[in-house]
C-alpha cells in the first residue's frame, strides 16, 4: 500500500515512520509514504497556498491551483488516480469498518487541510471522500490523517507481532474491548479474575464476550443501539 499526503508539514509525519507499529510496518516495506508540500507547486515567488476567503469572514482558504496541481502531479507518479481522502470535520465518521474498507486500495492520498479549509472546487473535482475523526476541530488535517494511516496500516499482514491482534482491538466485532491483565497476579490488593487462571479457553472466551457486551452497554450504548437498528 502507498500513502501519498499533501501537507504544508512534511515534517509532522515522521512520528509515524520513526515509531513503533508503523515505523517497523514501513522498514518491512508493507507500506510506503510520499509527503507533498502544495508550496512547491506554486506560481507566484511568494509561493502563495492561501487567500481570502470570497463573502468575507476570518480566516483564510487554500487555494486551488496549488492542491490541484499537487495532485496532478501524484497521479502522473502513480500512472493511476489513487483514492484521494480530504480530512475534514464535515466528513463522514472515521470508524473500525472505515478503515478495514480502505484496505482495499492500493494508492491512497490524503489532502490535508489548514486555515478555513481548502477551495471547495478542489473538492467538488478531485475528492472522493471527506473523512472526519470526530466531532471537534484541530488546526489542520495531520494529525487526522496519521491517526486514519496508523489504523489502515495495523490492518495490513504482518504489520502487527500477533495475527490476531487487530481481530481482537475495540470495535473489530462492533463491540469496546474487553478488560485485559497482566502480572503480577495480585497488585495493591486487586486479583486478576479467576477465570483467566483456570485454563479453559471456552469459559475464558465467553468470559472475555460478557465483558466486552456489559462494557460496550456501560461506556457507549450508542453502539449496541446502531447494531441493533
Amino acid at each position: 500500500m502507498r500513502f501519498d499526503v499533501i501537507t504544508l508539514f512534511p515534517e509532522m509525519f515522521e512520528a509515524l515512520t520513526e515509531s513503533g507499529v508503523s515505523r517497523r510496518a514501513i522498514q518491512s516495506e508493507l507500506y510506503t509514504l510520499k509527503t507533498w508540500n502544495p508550496r512547491q507547486f506554486t506560481l507566484d515567488k511568494h509561493k502563495t497556498v492561501d487567500d481570502r476567503p470570497y463573502g468575507g469572514g476570518p480566516g483564510m482558504v487554500m487555494m486551488y491551483q496549488p492542491l490541484k496541481d499537487t495532485l496532478s502531479a501524484i497521479e502522473g507518479e502513480l500512472q493511476a488516480k489513487p483514492h484521494v481522502v480530504y480530512l475534514s470535520p464535515q466528513g463522514q465518521p472515521l470508524t473500525q469498518q472505515k478503515v478495514a474498507d480502505l484496505t482495499q486500495y492500493d494508492n491512497i492520498t490524503l489532502l490535508c487541510g489548514r486555515y478555513e479549509g481548502v477551495d471547495e472546487r478542489l473538492v467538488a473535482s478531485s475528492v472522493d471522500e471527506e473523512i472526519s475523526i470526530g466531532d471537534f476541530v484541530v488546526s489542520g488535517g495531520e494529525l487526522p490523517a496519521m491517526m486514519l494511516m496508523d489504523a489502515v496500516i495495523r490492518l495490513i499482514p504482518g504489520a502487527l507481532g500477533h495475527s490476531q491482534s487487530a481481530e481482537q482491538d475495540s470495535f473489530s466485532d462492533g463491540l469496546l474491548d474487553c478488560p485485559h491483565y497482566t502480572r503480577p497476579e495480585v497488585v495493591d490488593g486487586m486479583s486478576v479474575p479467576s477465570v483467566l487462571m483456570e485454563g479453559n479457553h471456552a469459559k475464558i472466551d465467553a468470559w472475555r464476550q460478557a465483558q466486552k457486551l456489559a462494557r460496550t452497554q456501560q461506556r457507549r450504548p450508542d453502539i449496541l443501539s446502531d447494531k441493533n437498528s
